[in-house]
């Protein structure tokens, strides 16, 4: 009798190593996706124009290369021209069909029309009148 009880120990750790191998793996498969989503540039990029603007001091053209939002957007059916937009002192960066993502400078500059230029995007820094 000892030996079946063996046998049934054995084969419930399996199952358990199994179970929580399987788990680890979906896990892994979820946050590698998540990582490399439309949501994290979006978010990436949108603070990285606010804090470029914060910095700038005009009149200042400021280049900044976003070949990764590019080959999301365009994956996503969405025109380079439509990823940026500025409105008041808040950035908004959409790279999917969703609302984007936005955030705030508080520099108090003028941001002319965001445009792209190639895998850049070009934003025109003026003194706020």
């Amino acid at each position: 009798m000892d030996f079946e009880k063996r046998g049934e120990i054995l084969l419930q750790n399996i199952i358990f190593v199994i179970l929580n191998l399987l788990f680890l793996v979906v896990l892994i498969l979820f946050v590698t996706s998540r990582a490399n989503s439309a949501h994290v540039l979006e978010e990436g990029y949108a603070k990285q124009i606010a804090l470029l603007i914060d910095a700038a001091n005009p009149p200042m053209l400021i280049k900044l290369n976003m070949e990764k939002a590019r080959r999301v957007a365009e994956k996503n059916d969405i025109p380079f021209s439509k990823v940026v937009r500025i409105r008041g002192n808040v950035v908004t960066v959409r790279l999917d069909s969703g609302e984007g993502y936005s955030y705030s400078f508080f520099n108090n500059v003028d941001v002319g029309n965001p445009y792209p230029d190639g895998d850049f995007y070009i934003f025109p820094i003026s003194a706020k009148e």
